[in-house]
């Protein structure tokens, strides 16, 4: 065999040593016991399939009498979705300068800040909706202070990362000249780190509309809570006009956010 020959072969495979080995061994015996704790059951599964034909069946065709109310709840849960993710985003622009560890003004800050980011991101929505259920009341105002705590959580991070990712360049000379640190910021670490910023705001966008659902289920308004409703009042027909319109609603989202991604990012508009 030639020298070439040998050096276009793949490596050989070796044994991952000791410490590898037991912690498989560890992962595989802790995975086996999350599955029984999971309590996952094959004869209930197979049980439950009449049952899941049944209300499949119910769904079957979806309802239209409650058409328009049900569109004004989608309206709502969409209009939560914007106001909290918009708040939210800018909200976070000077959150992540402090939290960023080339802008922050003092290290006690930058962590701080990072802290504080990190239990809003941590927390789960659902989590902050309770939490503003019952210091606000019901209705879609508690819902919308939820999403804009989890987008500072969620933009926090990754705008504070794209900041410290930025090109040090342009905002040294501007240092080097004397300028101001908001003016540093404004003009050479925000235009840099533009792309990342224009990312991370349109998932976030995207993961407040799919939050806004949810949040209904816990009296946070939107649609969430007229499909708790129906499915309590057993009415799956409701139910399934209510799936319909949130998976609309979703995939309009998810669909104007790649394309404005790629409009502001590669100057490029794809068909919607």
């Amino acid at each position: 065999m030639s020298t070439s020959d040998a050096r276009s072969l793949p490596p050989r495979w070796s044994s991952p040593g000791l410490v590898p080995g037991i912690l498989f061994v560890l992962f595989v015996a802790f995975f086996a016991w999350s599955l029984s704790r999971a309590g996952i059951s094959i004869p209930d599964l197979i049980a439950g399939i009449p049952a899941m034909g049944t209300i499949a069946s119910e769904m079957v065709p979806p309802a239209t009498d409650r058409f328009m109310p049900m569109l004004n709840a989608v309206l709502t849960t969409f209009q939560m979705a914007l106001v909290g993710a918009v708040i939210g985003i800018v909200l976070s622009l000077p959150i992540a300068v402090l939290a960023a560890r080339n802008l922050s003004p003092h290290p006690l800050v930058y962590s701080g800040t990072r802290a504080l980011v990190s239990f809003m991101r941590t927390v789960p929505d659902l989590a902050w909706a309770l939490f503003f259920v019952a210091s606000v009341g019901l209705g879609p105002f508690a819902g919308t202070l939820a999403l804009i705590v989890d987008t500072i959580g969620f933009c926090g991070r990754f705008f504070a990362e794209s900041m410290e990712e930025a090109d040090p360049g342009p905002g040294e000379a501007l240092a080097a000249m004397g300028a101001r640190r908001i003016d540093i910021v404004a003009c050479a670490v925000l235009p840099a780190a533009t792309p990342g910023l224009t990312n991370a705001g349109l998932f976030s966008l995207e993961k407040a509309v799919r939050s806004s659902v949810v949040l209904g289920l816990v009296g946070a308004g939107g649609i969430g809570a007229e499909l708790a409703v129906s499915m309590e009042m057993f009415r799956y027909d409701q139910a399934a006009m209510i799936v319909l319109m949130i998976f609309v609603l979703v995939l309009g989202v998810e669909r104007f956010s790649a394309w404005a991604r790629a409009k502001l990012l590669d100057g490029t508009a794809p068909k919607l």
